[in-house]
This record gives structure tokens, C-alpha cells and sequence, in this order.
């Protein structure tokens, strides 16, 4: 995500971590979501307690722990991430998700996430590469017609000259209820990188938090189950505002001003 003044991003250190590289294979070509997302930052011990607590309630999912990446999509003035991090009451972005390394045949995700007063609507559709590559390219349609290829498509011509910015890769578990709508995910290591914008090259890239620190997400239709906010009370569990990108993008300005002046810019 380079400053547009500055040229291309400057070289990153990396931090390797590699669990899982399996594919899922999602039924669903087309999902329609609308959610609120709520999001907490936790050390390894708050983790730790989180796990224990939440056992006999809910359930992690039968993928497991799985790497992760989510290539976000842009104009050349990076118009979506400037204005989500002025957080306007309502915002939306693109991206391309893989559950894995990706090849030309592996399914891939291409989702349209907007947040309007705090809910989230998300328009999730399953496509490979060289689909979405012909989307992009305005040579095809994504699933096929529809409102949900309609909105996507709309998306992408209105923004115009989109091109993947960033790329963030972290190592989820996913957890549901039985029985009911609620989920909750724990991303360990969230990382991204600005170069190497593919999909099919590898999970590394560099920590967007301290070493041991993820991302809890609870998602929940309507208001969050009392047991569920006496455990994050309990455990010194506080809600934050993180965006994954929208904190690479602030890194990777650091980046850029420290390399502009020769490495003697600290923060």
C-alpha cells in the first residue's frame, strides 16, 4: 500500500507462520450476510481463558485452523480505505478471499462488504481466479447475472481501475453454536504485505500486532447472549475498533515516511 508519492512500497521484513494450508470447498456459490461484527483484541492468556470458557457452548467448525488470505482491492488513490478510516457511518470494500493457497482451480471468494450504522451486509459469491480475473478485466460476469452479479458490478464500475493494494493473511478458527446464529472466529498472527499481491504465492507476511496478540470476532444476528458478556467481562475482554486493512495501510505509511528519510523516522 505505498504512498502514491513515494513509488513502489518499500521492502518488508516477513514473519513466516504456517499452519494449515487445506482448501475448503464451500457449498454455497452465492451468500447474502447481515450481522453485526464486534471485535476484540487478546493476548495469548486472554485466548487461552477465552477457549476454556466458551467449551460445552460452542463448538469450533470442521475446518479447523486455517490460513487465511484476503486480497483487498483499490483505486490508485486508495479511495476505499482513506474513506473507511475516516469512519463514516457507512462503508463498503472489495476483496478476493482464498481458505488456503490458491491455484487457477481452487475455489475463491470474491466478496462485497459494506457497513451501514453498525451492521454489516456482506455479498459473497464463489469464483476461481481466472474468473474473477475476467470480472476485473470487464470480460465476464462473476456468477452469472443476477442482483447479486448486478451489484457487484456496479461496485466495480463505479469505483473504476480497481487493482489489488493489500494482501492479509491470518490463521482462523471458527467456532459456532448448535442450534443457534451465533459465531465467533479468533484470528492468530494477522499479517499482510503490499508486494507479492497474489493469492497463489505463499501465507507470509508482516505482524499487524504485538507477537501473541489476535482477533476475536463475535458475530451475532441480533443482541449478544448474557453468558457470552459475562465471559468477556470476566475476562477483562474489551470491544475496539480494528481494521485489519485499515491498519496495514497506517504501517505501511510508517514504512513508506521512514524509508523517504533514509530510516531515521521512529514512531
Amino acid at each position: 500500500m505505498a504512498n502514491s508519492s513515494s513509488g513502489s512500497p518499500s521492502d518488508m521484513n516477513t514473519n513466516t507462520v504456517r499452519p494449515s494450508t487445506k482448501v475448503q470447498v464451500v457449498e454455497k456459490p452465492v451468500v447474502v450476510m447481515k450481522r453485526y461484527e464486534l471485535k476484540y483484541i487478546i493476548t495469548a492468556e486472554q485466548e487461552a481463558y477465552f477457549r476454556r470458557a466458551i467449551e460445552g457452548r460452542m463448538q469450533p467448525d470442521r475446518f479447523g485452523l486455517t490460513s487465511i488470505g484476503s486480497l483487498y482491492y483499490d483505486t490508485p488513490e486508495y479511495r476505499l480505505i482513506t474513506r473507511s478510516m475516516e469512519k463514516p457511518e457507512f462503508k463498503e470494500k472489495m476483496r478476493v478471499r482464498s481458505y488456503g493457497l490458491a491455484t487457477d482451480t481452487t475455489p475463491v471468494f470474491l466478496e462485497l462488504k459494506r457497513k451501514a450504522y453498525g451492521i454489516v451486509y456482506k455479498r459473497r459469491v464463489q469464483s476461481t481466479l481466472p474468473q474473477v480475473k475476467k470480472f476485473f478485466d470487464k470480460a465476464g460476469d462473476i456468477c452469472g447475472g443476477g442482483q447479486i452479479n448486478d451489484e457487484l458490478t456496479y461496485f466495480r464500475d463505479l469505483y473504476g481501475n480497481l487493482a489489488p493494494a493489500c494482501l492479509i493473511i491470518y490463521d482462523r478458527t471458527a467456532f459456532y453454536e448448535p442450534g443457534g446464529d451465533l459465531r465467533l472466529t479468533i484470528d492468530n498472527a494477522p499479517r499482510y504485505r503490499v508486494e507479492d499481491l497474489d493469492l497463489t504465492v505463499s501465507m507470509e507476511g508482516e505482524l499487524l500486532l504485538p507477537e501473541g496478540n489476535s482477533v476475536l470476532e463475535i458475530k451475532v444476528q441480533e443482541a449478544m447472549p448474557l453468558w457470552l458478556s459475562a465471559i468477556l467481562d470476566q475476562g477483562k475482554i474489551y470491544k475496539g475498533s480494528f481494521s485489519k486493512v485499515g491498519e496495514a495501510y497506517k504501517k505501511q505509511a510508517v514504512e513508506n515516511i521512514r524509508a523517504a528519510a533514509g530510516g531515521l523516522y521512529y514512531v
